[in-house]
């Protein structure tokens, strides 16, 4: 078995980051700890500072940043193995953006 994760989803509640936070918890499914952080809150704003975050959504996997962060968008397969991270991986397959453009 894996070893138990923390993982925190830095978010301000876009549609986006709601996304992420979806993804994290199916991935996490009950494996592994999910905290999700609201960066309206002055304290989870400084905590994202510490980690280096300047764009949201973030992810925070045993405290470190994500690697897919750095990337443009959510890119769902870096994301599962740094949360899954040598564990057997979930089938993630028909798990897509759904966030549609309004203009």
């Amino acid at each position: 078995m894996a070893q138990r994760r923390k993982i925190e989803v830095f978010t301000a509640g876009c549609p986006c980051c709601t996304e992420a936070v979806d993804l994290v918890e199916f991935l996490a499914g009950t494996d592994h700890d999910v905290e999700i952080r609201n960066m309206h809150d002055h304290d989870v704003a400084v905590a994202a500072a510490s980690h280096g975050i300047r764009r949201l959504p973030a992810v925070v996997v045993d405290g470190r940043l994500a690697d897919w962060y750095a990337g443009i968008g959510l890119d769902e397969d870096t994301l599962t193995r740094e949360v899954l991270s040598g564990a057997q991986q979930r089938q993630t397959v028909g798990f897509r953006c759904r966030t549609r453009r309004t203009d």
